[in-house]
C-alpha cells in the first residue's frame, strides 16, 4: 500500500497526522474517526509513513504552499483560504493547472506517488509564481 494513499484516507476520515513536540514521534489526532481496515493497513508501513513525513522537514514555503494546494485539489486535506483563491481567481487554477502538466510531462501518473521526484527547472518555475500568487491573495485579505 503507497504511503499518500493510507495518509489521504487518515485525512480523509478527520484524523491528522503530527510530530508530538514532547518526545518527537508520530501521533494521531481525531484517531477514533479513523477506520480500523486503515489504521491496520498503516502498520506495517509506519516507518515508511515517518520517512514520508520527515522529507518535509526543512521544506520551503513554496513547497509547503503546493503541497497544500495539491492536498486540498485530491480532497484529502481542506484549505477553505486555498480553495476560495483557487475559486475566485481563475489564472492561478489554470497556473497550478500547467504545473500538474508540467509533473506528468516527468512521468507523474498517480496522485499517491511523491510528486517531488518528477519535479524540473520547469515545474520549480511555475511553482514560485503560484507561490507568487498565493501570497499577493492572502496579502489582500489582510
Amino acid at each position: 500500500m503507497q504511503v499518500l494513499k493510507i495518509l489521504s484516507d487518515i485525512w480523509k476520515s478527520g484524523a491528522e497526522i503530527y510530530r508530538d513536540e514532547s518526545d518527537g514521534r508520530l501521533a494521531l489526532k481525531n484517531a477514533k474517526l479513523v477506520p480500523v481496515e486503515v489504521l491496520k493497513a498503516a502498520e506495517p508501513i509506519f516507518n515508511q509513513i515517518e520517512e514520508w513525513v520527515k522529507s518535509w522537514q526543512g521544506a520551503s514555503a513554496v513547497e509547503l504552499t503546493l503541497q497544500k494546494i495539491l492536498h486540498q485539489f485530491c480532497g484529502w486535506q481542506h484549505n477553505e483560504k486555498l480553495n476560495e483563491w483557487l475559486c475566485l481567481e481563475i489564472d492561478s487554477l489554470l497556473l497550478f493547472d500547467e504545473w500538474m502538466i508540467s509533473l506528468t510531462k516527468n512521468g507523474w501518473n498517480d496522485m499517491y506517488d511523491d510528486y517531488r521526484k518528477f519535479e524540473n527547472n520547469e515545474s520549480k518555475v511555475i511553482a514560485q509564481e503560484i507561490y507568487r500568487l498565493a501570497c499577493a491573495y492572502a496579502k489582500k485579505g489582510v
